[in-house]
Parts: C-alpha cells; sequence; structure tokens
C-alpha cells in the first residue's frame, strides 16, 4: 500500500478569461465506470422533499453531487486558490467598492437537454433561490445580492447591497448553480432525486424506498466549461457504513472511498504493505463543534457555556479519538485560514476545574448542571460516538456536570436541530470556499444555517460588513480577530478540532491528487484508469 501525501499548488486568476471548453465530447478514458464509494445517506421525506435541490441543499455530501452536474458561474480550481470562470468566459467587479460584479457566459452554452443557456437563465436562477429561501439556510449565501441585471443573451450583472469580496466563491457554490425554468419551478422546490443542468456529467438516480442507493454520473456531451473530465462514467455507491465500505473496496467491488473512513481504517491503511489500494491524505478544513440553542434554559446562562469551554481539553480529545488525523481547534476559523486567531485558547487557556468552578460560582449557577448532548450516529463516521463519550467524560470527570449523550440518525438530527430541540449538539462543518468568512457567517449572520437565536448586532451590522469589504484578506484580520474573540466570550458555539481529509483508491485509479479541493469537494472528473505512481 503506498502512502501520498499532497500540497497542492494555489490557482489564481480570477479575472483572466478561460479558453475554450476541455470537456464536452474530447478526452475521457472509456472503459468501464470508476466506482466510488461514500457513507453519506440521503432520502426524500416531508422534511426534505427535495434533497437534491439546488436552492435546498446545504450538506456537503449533496454538494458532491451538484457539483458534478449544476454548472456555476464560477469554480474552485484544482488544489486551492481563488475561482475561476467556469459557465463563464469571465468575471470581476467593475467598480472599485466591490458593489458591482458581472459576468459573461460562455458562447453557445446549453443545458445537458440541449436547451440554450441565457443571462436569464443565470438571474432566474439567483433569483429562485433567493425567492424560495428554505431554512436550511443556503439562500444566506446569496443574500448580498440587492438586484440581477441582464444585457443581451450573456452578460449578467450583479448589484449587492454592500461590499462583497467573498462574492466570486459564493457564486462557485451550488446555490448558485444555473437550472432550467421548465424543470425548477420559481417559488418552490424540486421533489425527488431528479438533477438536471450543464455540468460536465448527467446524474440518473437509482432509488430504493425513500433513499438513494447509487448515483451513476455519465459524461455530458453539451457541456462546455474550464474543466477537463477525464472518464466517461463514474457511479456513486452509498453505504451505510464505513466497514462495508472498507470491504467493498478491499474485494474490488468499488475503486475509491472517501468521507467517512474510520481512523482505525486510516491508520491500516497508511501503515500497511498492501499495494492494491493507496492512501491519498490532503491537508483539509473540515472543522468539528458543539452548538448551542442559547435560548434553552439549561444554556441560556453564557457562564454555563463558558464553563464547559474552559473544561474541555481538546488535547486529549484528539488523541483519544482521531490521533494525528486531526488537530485542535480554538476558534471557529481553521489554523491555516487568513484571519484565524486562536481565540478560546487566548480566553481560557489550559483546561481548568477551578476557573470553571469560579465562572459558574459567580453566575449563582447551581452544579453539578445536567445537560444532554446530542451527536449523529450516521454523517460525520463512527468515530463520532466514542468522541461524545470523551467529552461527556471530560464534563462529568470536572463533579460541575452531569452529562447524558445522546445519538440519532442524520435526517432525524438536523431537522431537530433546526427547530431548537436540542440544547447542545455537535456539528461538523465543511467550508462553502476556502474564506474565513464560510465559518463565520453561516454560524453568526441573520438567517444562519443553525437557526441560531444569537444574533449579535456589532458582529452582523459591523464586523461581518467590514471584513467582506475588503478585497485583500489581510486587511480584513482586524475585523475577523474581533468577531472570533466575541464568539470566544459569549460562546454560541465551541469549536473542538480541524481534520485531515483522505481518499482510498485502488492502483489503477488515476487523478486522486484533486479529487478533493481544500473545501472537501469532490472533484470526479479528474478521475481515470492507468497505471499508478
Amino acid at each position: 500500500m503506498n502512502r501520498k501525501t499532497l500540497v497542492l499548488p494555489a490557482v489564481v486568476g480570477l479575472l483572466a478569461p478561460v479558453l475554450a471548453a476541455c470537456g464536452g465530447s474530447d478526452g475521457g478514458s472509456g472503459g468501464d465506470a470508476i466506482v466510488v464509494g461514500t457513507t453519506d445517506r440521503f432520502s426524500v421525506s416531508n422534511d426534505a422533499p427535495a434533497p437534491l435541490d439546488p436552492a435546498y441543499a446545504y450538506d456537503v455530501g449533496l454538494w458532491n453531487i451538484l457539483r458534478q452536474t449544476t454548472q456555476t458561474l464560477m469554480v474552485q480550481p484544482r488544489g486551492d486558490g481563488e475561482p475561476v470562470p467556469e459557465a463563464a468566459e469571465k468575471c470581476g467587479f467593475t467598480d472599485t467598492g466591490n458593489e458591482r460584479y458581472a459576468c459573461t457566459l460562455r458562447d453557445g452554452l446549453k443545458f445537458a437537454n440541449g436547451d440554450p443557456i441565457t443571462a436569464e437563465d443565470v438571474k432566474y436562477s439567483v433569483e429562485r433561490a433567493l425567492t424560495i429561501k428554505d431554512d436550511t439556510g443556503v439562500f444566506a449565501l446569496l443574500s448580498t445580492v440587492d438586484t440581477v441585471e441582464t444585457q443581451g443573451d450573456r452578460e449578467v450583472i450583479f448589484h449587492l447591497k454592500t461590499a462583497d469580496a467573498t462574492f466570486p466563491y459564493k457564486l462557485s457554490t451550488p446555490v448558485a448553480g444555473i437550472v432550467n425554468a421548465d424543470q425548477y419551478p420559481k417559488d418552490k422546490l424540486r421533489a425527488g432525486f431528479e438533477l438536471d443542468g450543464s455540468g460536465p456529467y448527467t446524474m440518473k438516480a437509482e432509488v430504493k424506498g425513500d433513499k438513494l442507493a447509487k448515483a451513476v454520473f455519465t459524461k455530458n456531451p453539451n457541456y462546455k466549461g474550464s474543466l477537463e473530465v477525464n472518464n466517461d462514467k463514474v457511479e456513486m455507491v452509498f453505504f451505510d457504513d464505513a466497514e462495508a465500505m472498507g470491504a467493498a473496496i478491499d474485494k474490488g467491488d468499488i475503486d475509491l472511498m472517501t468521507r467517512a473512513m474510520t481512523p482505525d481504517q486510516i491508520q491500516k491503511l497508511s501503515n500497511g504493505t498492501d499495494s492494491d489500494v493507496n492512501l491519498v491524505e490532503v491537508a483539509g478544513l473540515e472543522i468539528r463543534y458543539l452548538g448551542f440553542n442559547t435560548a434553552a434554559p439549561t444554556v441560556k446562562d453564557k457562564a454555563v457555556r463558558q464553563a464547559m469551554a474552559q473544561l474541555i481539553n481538546r488535547s486529549q480529545l484528539v488523541s483519544e479519538v482521531y490521533g494525528s488525523q486531526a488537530e485542535p481547534l480554538y476558534s471557529m476559523v481553521p489554523a491555516s485560514i487568513t484571519g484565524h486567531s486562536n481565540s478560546f485558547f487566548n480566553t481560557y487557556g489550559d483546561p481548568s476545574v477551578s476557573k470553571a468552578k469560579s465562572t459558574l460560582a459567580d453566575a449563582d449557577v447551581t452544579t453539578p448542571v445536567k445537560l444532554t448532548l446530542h451527536y449523529t450516529t450516521d454523517h460525520y463516521g463512527a468515530a463520532t460516538k466514542q468522541e461524545f463519550e470523551q467529552l461527556q467524560k471530560q464534563l462529568n470527570d470536572s463533579g460541575l456536570f452531569q452529562v447524558d449523550i445522546e445519538g440519532v440518525p442524520w435526517d432525524t438530527f438536523q431537522t431537530a436541530q433546526r427547530k431548537g430541540e436540542y440544547d447542545v449538539f455537535g456539528m461538523g462543518w465543511f467550508p462553502d470556499f476556502p474564506d474565513a468568512d464560510s465559518f463565520i457567517a453561516p454560524f453568526l449572520d441573520k438567517d444562519n444555517t443553525l437557526n441560531s437565536p444569537y444574533l449579535n448586532p456589532k458582529i452582523i451590522d459591523k464586523l461581518i460588513p467590514e471584513s467582506r469589504g475588503e478585497a485583500d484578506r489581510l486587511s480584513a484580520v482586524d475585523s475577523l480577530t474581533e468577531i472570533q474573540n466575541i464568539t470566544a466570550d459569549d460562546v454560541p458555539m465551541i469549536p473542538l478540532w480541524q481534520g485531515k481529509q483522505y481518499v482510498a483508491a485502488r492502483g489503477d485509479v488515476t487523478g486522486t491528487a484533486y479529487v478533493l479541493n481544500s473545501s472537501s469537494s469532490l472533484q470526479l472528473w479528474e478521475l481515470s484508469r492507468g497505471v499508478s505512481d
């Protein structure tokens, strides 16, 4: 077995035009479909009737499907770097205040069914997401859009409410994906697993009951964009657990497996000698955190949340559960992102029972504080239960808390969390794009994805707009640092750890170096068959 650790180059050139499409009918490795395994599971329910609608989907697994099929004006490049034109021929701010953003579409764009794509389709798609305003909060990525203007068939102009230097990144996310008005209603979601677009692949869903069992991606002959498609077909198979997925790659039933492998699987692949499977490690931006319903009686007093922040030993948590596959995190913004500050460490220092006890005593909080920590059993990997057992032990061993833990399936978990049924809950986050704004605004801005009652006017009205106004992200550091310091004091959430990314692939699969980008997005078009390095 071979292990590869990759440092991927940054790709820049936001305003540079991109040459004619590399996709379409050119290229492709031919032969059998490349089969990719994942433990992501998706179902249709009353609470989630349209999981694959771009105006609904706000989950890395769902986005990994949409990114293959639903084309965006911009796209995150191989590895890392600023977004580059995709459905657009060129894009850029046309004013000095970062409030007017214009794009020119590629000539001859078509949906997979052959319908032409015009600037009106882009306008329709963005306005649709803002009109539907689904409670997943994904529409908030486009919240700075005031109006969308078209000029002819190929020119689209976004007039923004306020300066937003991160807007090009947001146009690379699936919520800004171009959809066909004939297939996607203006004011309601498209139910089921049907999916149409103009991306590098078309997708056929194989459904069992109300669950997606397999997604078959076939090269789109009408695709015209910046991506080079290196295969003709990829099948994505959804497994109940990591053990079943691992057994499938061992037998050769799948060619590649991705999230979520267990820590033991990763360690075994890293240390093993089986030359049939390669483990590829890529620096990642995945984070895990505890979230709070700050209106709930048990945690409404911020002294309770501060005491928890004072007690949690991240180093021990990571060491006991994830080993070298994760690092302690002391801010919602990962250490590798411009604007990161170790705000929680600066505020609380090393774990201390005596300091936590004083915090609770000063606030007249009766101890032990009784809490239930909720986590999902089937979304972030099998190690989540062990992680919460460790958190439970740390808090209970202090004598200041009496903590129970409860795990529930993701379909139930995400709905209950948004309804405010959990006082404390464990969540993971894969960024929408590699910028500090993507680790702050989704949780702290109005219309946040957690439906959190914590709304800090200074953060919402002053600091987030200030940070977005700086095209040079180094110039945004002061505003970003203040946001993180406020968060550390108010504790609407507690960051826990930052993780790495891994894929495992059989030896004849190539392109694994770029199959994941820094935001954990799958780029299936990179895969092909050949002789591995």
